[in-house]
Parts: C-alpha cells; sequence; structure tokens
C-alpha cells in the first residue's frame, strides 16, 4: 500500500499535525511493504499539482488543525481543486486526521461530518476520522507527556496498515476527552483567572511582536 498524505497545517513541517502524521506513520511502516508520501498544502501554488496527486494516488489521508472550529483556509481551497473529480469512479479512499488545541475532542466532531460528506461526493471509500483535542503543546511536550498519545495513534497506522480500516476503540482512545468534566471546566477557568490560558498565546503574540495590537479590530466598521 501506497499512502499519500496532505498536510494541510499553515506551519508545514514545523506544527503538531506533521508531528502526528510521523507517529501515525510508524504504525503503518511497521507492517511491511507500505510506503507514504507528504505534501504541504501551505505550498498554494501547487494546489493543481496536488490534485493530480490526488486523482493518481492509492489511498489518500489529509491532515489539519482545527483553527477556531473550522480547517484552515489553505485545505478548503484545496477540496475545490477536487471539484472536477466529483463522482469519479476511480477516486481513492479516504481518511482523515483533525487536531486541535481546543482540551475536549467534541469541538471536532462537526468537521469531521462535514469530512464523511466529502468523501460521500467525491465518491471515495469513507476510512474515517482521527480526532484528537489538547494538541497545541505537542511540539514542546517531554517524550513522557506524550507517549500515550504517539503510542495510540502508532496502533491505529499499524492496524489500518493490516486491514485497511480503523479501530473503533483506538479512535476513542486517541479522542482522548471528549468533553470537560465539571471539575475539569472549574480548572480551566482558575487557570485563566490566573492567566495561565493566556501564557503561551501571549508568548506567541510577543515573538511576532503583535503583542500591542493583541485588541486590535481591523474590520470593525468595515460593513
Amino acid at each position: 500500500m501506497r499512502l499519500t498524505v496532505f498536510n494541510g497545517s499553515p506551519r508545514g513541517r514545523s506544527g503538531n499535525t506533521e508531528i502526528l502524521i510521523e507517529w501515525f506513520m510508524e504504525g503503518v511502516k511497521s507492517v511491511p511493504w507500505n510506503s507514504y508520501t507528504v505534501d504541504h498544502l501551505r505550498a498554494v501554488e501547487k494546489h493543481g499539482e496536488f490534485a493530480d496527486t490526488f486523482r493518481d494516488a492509492e489511498i489518500v489521508m489529509l491532515a489539519f488543525p482545527l483553527y477556531t472550529d473550522a480547517m484552515p483556509g489553505i485545505v478548503k481551497a484545496f477540496i475545490e481543486k477536487l471539484a472536477p473529480l466529483v463522482g469519479r469512479p476511480q477516486n481513492p479512499p479516504l481518511l482523515f486526521l483533525v487536531q486541535s488545541g481546543f482540551p475536549e475532542a467534541h469541538h471536532s466532531r462537526f468537521v469531521e461530518r462535514y469530512l464523511e460528506k466529502l468523501a460521500r461526493r467525491l465518491g471515495s471509500r469513507y476510512v474515517g476520522t482521527m480526532v484528537r483535542g489538547g494538541c497545541e503543546g505537542i511540539h514542546v511536550m517531554p517524550p513522557r507527556m506524550t507517549k500515550k498519545v504517539r503510542t495510540t495513534i502508532a496502533a491505529l497506522g499499524e492496524r489500518f496498515a493490516k486491514t485497511g480500516d480503523f479501530d473503533p476503540e483506538l479512535l476513542n482512545q486517541f479522542a482522548g476527552t471528549e468533553r470537560l468534566t465539571r471539575f475539569g471546566q472549574a480548572v480551566l477557568k482558575l487557570m485563566k483567572i490566573v492567566g495561565l490560558t493566556r501564557f503561551y498565546w501571549d508568548g506567541q503574540l510577543r515573538k511576532h511582536k503583535a503583542y500591542a495590537r493583541r485588541f486590535a479590530r481591523p474590520f470593525e466598521g468595515a460593513w
């Protein structure tokens, strides 16, 4: 089996999506005669080429982060490039990976429904969607903190390489927290009060020299 992967993260190779793809492929590669390639959708000028790659692929995985409950614009732009392939009998089977910084997997369930519908519209077999929340910091976490996620997604990759399908139990394990408990919500509120929920994002704003403009409303009054 040759798996064609499209990474829809605007961060490309430096993002959390790339890390999860690599861990999934650890499981895929553990089964003989399997290989994969990765194309990065941030190269928007290549979307036409990527559509041709999709057309000729044996099986395709589309992976991307969830940004404010929606897919990145580059992913939507790529999907629109596939319009000429709608209903084509030879379209490859599709599997998806959606990760987010939200602690709850529930945030991604709505885009998961869309992805299943997308596969139907293309006439592709829908393999399933791997959903995981709480991923924003995995690129800086020590291995001991990501061991469970890495082991589970690798197991999903191995199962997929052997059978061509996902194990529903492993999908649930990988998803992690579906909804925060009342205790979890209380902890999150406390973290917000003391400023811990802003610590990472404020650091990113300072890094990119945008902290002073964090309350800017550039489109206010535009309509």
